[in-house]
């Protein structure tokens, strides 16, 4: 019996891993999304750490390129998610009610 290719066995962790996280996201509910979006905007600004270390590291231009590319997707990712966060947040403010004339606009 022949081993599984290595190839083979991280496509399959990988197609498993898209299968679990899309139905770990599409099933938490609505009150839950702004403090997962906070956990995500952390651990994107831990991968940015990493991808300024690993770019910093390398010896060749290809790495520092992917370590930069790395960097600049992850920021992007850690901005975008504060934005969300922060749209989400107000959705929870009060609204304030503009107050009417009390002749009902009519001068």
């Amino acid at each position: 019996m022949d081993a599984i290719s290595p190839i083979v066995f991280n496509l399959i962790i990988f197609v498993l891993a898209i299968y679990v996280g899309y139905h770990v996201v599409w099933n938490v509910t609505p009150a839950l999304h702004t403090p997962l979006m906070s956990v995500t905007n952390a651990i994107s600004a831990i991968v940015i750490v990493g991808a300024m270390l690993a770019a910093a590291l390398t010896e060749t231009g290809l790495g520092k390129t992917m370590g930069v590319l790395a960097v600049a997707l992850a920021a992007v990712n850690v901005f975008g998610g504060f934005l969300v966060t922060r749209r989400m947040l107000e959705m929870f403010k009060k609204k304030e009610r503009k107050a009417e004339p009390k002749n009902g606009g009519a001068q």
